[in-house]
């Protein structure tokens, strides 16, 4: 395992998210860093890996809610997605899209347990939306799945499935991930 390393810098976020704008940068990059210290992404090969995956599923910090209506979620039991409505409501959110009833419940309770702040991402699914919580959910969701294990192999495949299910825009995510390293200095 490499060296745990310094807080990312702006110029760092610009050079491996060339298309993310400066005001995005100053916006999310204080949360990346609490973020990634919060939930052990303190390697580079991991700050690497992590980059690369927000890159894609945010479209380099500019999307936080998914693009689609969320209607393909709909009686989705796998995501907890129950009642009708739910897939609209608990599509994905976040700059890793948390998506469905059952994920968004796993993350309340986990903001309950770590904060005292009462914060219904249940009632107010939009409230993941905001930079502080778009950029928590996506070190929660990376934690509670593991993904540093994958990250630590260089496993960009097995990374990729573990955040989007399968293998969509694994090309991008090579791209990102490639020039995130080079710029944290992992090559």
């Amino acid at each position: 395992m490499d060296k745990r390393i310094s807080p990312i810098t702006a110029e760092q976020l610009k050079s491996i998210m060339p298309h993310a704008t400066a005001d995005n940068i100053r916006t999310y990059l204080p949360y990346l860093n609490e973020t990634i210290l919060r939930f052990g992404i303190d390697t580079a090969i991991r700050q690497c890996h992590f980059l690369a995956q927000l890159a894609v599923e945010s479209g380099s910090l500019r999307y936080v809610r998914e693009l689609a209506s969320g209607e393909a979620y709909e009686g989705r039991e796998s995501l907890g997605n129950v009642f009708p409505g739910d897939g609209v409501k608990f599509k994905g959110r976040g700059l890793i899209q948390l998506t469905g009833r059952e994920n968004y419940q796993r993350f309340q309770d986990w903001l309950v347990l770590n904060y005292d702040e009462d914060i219904d991402i249940l009632t107010y699914p939009e409230l993941v939306e905001n930079p502080q919580l778009a950029v928590m959910v996506a070190g929660w969701y990376w934690d509670v799945r593991n993904i540093n294990v994958w990250a630590d192999h260089d496993d960009i495949v097995r990374v990729t499935q573990k955040v989007n299910g399968g293998r969509n825009g694994l090309t991008q995510r090579i791209e990102f991930l490639n020039r995130a390293k080079l710029v944290l200095g992992w090559l």
